[in-house]
């Protein structure tokens, strides 16, 4: 491979399907730890995932926390969760994750990968992931449903406090590859780090919003539904369009 990128591109697929032996490959890219006594655990875990009402939330509540590493009180797990490495999860106090989130906190390189302030309401579907990268959400924030946050290859994903993400939207940090070489596949070339994105305190992010690597968002500021951010949005800005625009300040 031409970088270490495209090499930690391609480390998922050599663990799923070359890494050692079955146990041991479900350990590396699902468990995060080459531990038996955390693997048991984890499958126990994993079936309470599928419990129904109010039982599987209290035994989720019950057993949960501690797969975690850190796990604040009042979090509630809806039915349905995805974990993926939740050694390398941080979750704030009052968290209230829905049915079907994705948690994936997979690196290599980072003891914590992704960060979830307190009094986060992340809706129903939602996808967080962590490949070899970073990703920190602050306090008070909404996930509208089906929204996917991604920090791949170092590329860092941060969200700051009281920050009103709407449904469908997609931020990620990384994901683009180089394309200097034509006769190469793309899959091959290297992926572009742009400096990660930034999303600031007091943002609102409306339906179907594209964040970009390389774009940040200032403080207070509103993306109008469908806008695809890929640059600098001064704060107290409103912006749509694709690529987004700045339309109209809402402080003079």
């Amino acid at each position: 491979m031409p970088s270490d990128m495209n090499d930690a591109r391609h480390k998922t697929h050599h663990a799923v399907t070359q890494g050692g032996n079955l146990l041991s490959r479900y350990q590396d890219v699902i468990v995060g730890k080459r531990s038996i006594a955390t693997t048991l655990y984890f499958e126990w875990c994993t079936w309470l995932a599928l419990v129904p009402g109010g039982v599987g939330l209290f035994l989720r509540k019950l057993f949960w926390p501690r797969l975690f590493a850190a796990c604040g009180s009042g979090v509630v797990f809806g039915r349905g969760i995805i974990l993926r490495h939740p050694g390398r999860v941080h979750l704030g106090q009052q968290v209230v994750l829905g049915e079907g989130v994705t948690l994936d906190g997979r690196s290599s390189s980072v003891e914590v990968s992704l960060a979830i302030g307190d009094d986060v309401m992340i809706a129903d579907h939602c996808t967080l992931s962590c490949k070899e990268g970073k990703l920190k959400i602050g306090d008070r924030v909404g996930l509208g449903t089906q929204t996917i946050i991604q920090s791949t290859h170092q590329c860092s994903v941060t969200i700051g406090n009281d920050v009103i993400i709407g449904p469908s939207c997609y931020i990620v940090g990384g994901g683009n590859y180089q394309l200097n070489n034509p006769d190469e596949l793309i899959r091959t070339q290297d992926i572009r780090s742009d400096g990660g994105c930034i999303i600031e305190d007091n943002v609102w992010l409306g339906a179907k919003v594209s964040v970009l690597d390389g774009a940040k968002i200032g403080h207070s500021s509103v993306a109008g539904a469908g806008a695809v951010v890929t640059r600098t949005i001064p704060p107290y800005s409103i912006c749509a369009g694709v690529p987004a625009q700045v339309i109209k300040q809402r402080k003079a």
